[in-house]
C-alpha cells in the first residue's frame, strides 16, 4: 500500500452494485443519512479536537459540503416522492467501531484514518452506482460524487500528517485497511451504500 489516499485492501464486486439500485428508492434514503452523518462526524472532530487547530477549517468546509450533498440526495429524493427515514445502526460501521484505539492521540489518529477509509469506500461505491444506473442524469450525479468523495479521503490523510509522522501514518492506515477489507467482505448486499 504505497499511495496513502487509497488505502482499500478489498474491492466491492461490480455485482454489489446491482443489488443496490434494485431498491432504488430505499438506496437513496439511506444515501441520504449517510450524508447528513458525514456532515456530523466532521463537526464532531471540530468539537473534540478543537485545540489542534489545522484541521478546523477544512473539517468545517467538509461539513458545508457533506450537508450540500445531503440537501442534492434530499432534493432528489423529493422529486420522486420519498421522505426521510429513521437512521438504523449500519452493520459496516458499527464493525469498524472496535477498532479505534484508546488514548487521546492514538484515538485521534484513528478517527481520522478510519474517516480515511469510510469516505473511499463512499467513493469506490458511487463510482459503481453511477456505472450501473441508466438514468442519465442519475448516472452524472453519481459520477459527481464520486470524484467528490474520493477528495475526502484524501483529505482525512492530509489532516493526520499535521500531527502524525508519515510512517506512523501508513503503520496505522495499512492495520485499519486489513480490518475494513475483512469487514466489508463479510456484508451482506443491500440497497444501502454500505
Amino acid at each position: 500500500m504505497s499511495d496513502l489516499s487509497a488505502p482499500l485492501t478489498v474491492a466491492t464486486d461490480p455485482g454489489w452494485a446491482k443489488v443496490a439500485v434494485k431498491d432504488f428508492d430505499a438506496f437513496l434514503q439511506d444515501h441520504a443519512n449517510c450524508e447528513r452523518k458525514a456532515s456530523a462526524l466532521a463537526m464532531s472532530l471540530v468539537v473534540k479536537y478543537a485545540d489542534r487547530e489545522k484541521i478546523l477549517s477544512p473539517l468545517i468546509a467538509l461539513a458545508q459540503e457533506e450537508l450540500s450533498h445531503f440537501r442534492q440526495v434530499f432534493d432528489l429524493m423529493q422529486t420522486r416522492g420519498l421522505g426521510l427515514v429513521k437512521d438504523s445502526p449500519d452493520p459496516y460501521i458499527n464493525q469498524l467501531l472496535p477498532a479505534l484505539r484508546h488514548g487521546r492521540d492514538e484515538r485521534f489518529l484513528d478517527r481520522l484514518l478510519l474517516a480515511t477509509l469510510i469516505e473511499s469506500r463512499g467513493a469506490e461505491r458511487f463510482r459503481l452506482v453511477a456505472e450501473a444506473l441508466e438514468e442519465p442524469a442519475l448516472k452524472s450525479f453519481y459520477e459527481h460524487l464520486w470524484k467528490s468523495e474520493d477528495g475526502h479521503g484524501l483529505l482525512f490523510v492530509e489532516l493526520a500528517k499535521n500531527y502524525f509522522s508519515a510512517d506512523a501514518i501508513h503503520a496505522r492506515l495499512a492495520e485499519l485497511a486489513e480490518h475494513e477489507g475483512m469487514v466489508i467482505s463479510g456484508l451482506a448486499w443491500r440497497s444501502a451504500l454500505h
